[in-house]
């Protein structure tokens, strides 16, 4: 039987962190790791990861570059624009449908077009990062009395870690709200306190 999947090669991808990953990290290209920086920062993401199940298609079996699970329990099985498919589109949403999921191709336009994915690979560099309750209660404290700031009046209240560090943290973890896709993330951007 012909299998045909995503290899991860032996180097890693920029940016190393993830936020949403579930198991081992391997990507097969660069373009694959754009898509995870993507659904990284995707609020109906709840959670992603590489080397899903094996589909069953005509001449063997192919296994797409990631398993999404959407906050709505739905899972979807997606692949790089640069992924070259040994198997027509048709024959794996086929397949997929069969296993219980649903597939899509992303588009090279969908990754790369606009300021999403390089705003998200410039916070994903701090997503090892663990903002002090000190930093955090200042930051939130300020929020909640102005409504909004500016990522530079932001930094300010940071005085326990690196202040991009704590930043990128607080976005990254949920306590935060800038605008991917209004331009690249700049001492003016507006930013807001993500309340439930």
């Amino acid at each position: 039987m012909n299998v045909v999947h995503a290899v991860a090669a032996p180097k890693s991808f920029y940016p190393r962190g993830t936020l949403k990953c579930e198991g081992s990290v391997s990507f097969r290209s660069q373009a694959a790791r754009d898509v995870a920086c993507l659904l990284d920062l995707d609020a109906e993401v709840r959670s992603w990861r590489c080397n899903p199940p094996a589909l069953l298609v005509p001449g063997g079996s192919y296994v797409c570059d990631f398993l999404v699970s959407d906050v709505h329990g739905g899972e979807t099985l997606v692949d790089a624009p640069d992924r070259q498919n040994g198997s027509s589109e048709a024959d794996i949403k086929l397949a997929a449908e069969r296993g219980g999921f649903s597939f899509r191709q992303t588009a090279r336009d969908e990754v790369y077009g606009g300021t999403r994915l390089r705003n998200a690979r410039d916070l994903l560099r701090y997503a090892n990062y663990s903002v002090p309750l000190g930093d955090r209660l200042k930051l939130l404290a300020a929020l909640e009395e102005h409504g909004t700031l500016t990522v530079a009046e932001c930094l300010t209240a940071f005085s326990e870690t690196r202040p991009i560090g704590g930043f990128a943290s607080m976005v990254l973890n949920g306590f935060l709200e800038v605008d991917l896709d209004d331009g690249l993330i700049g001492p003016g951007t507006a930013v807001r306190r993500i309340t439930d």
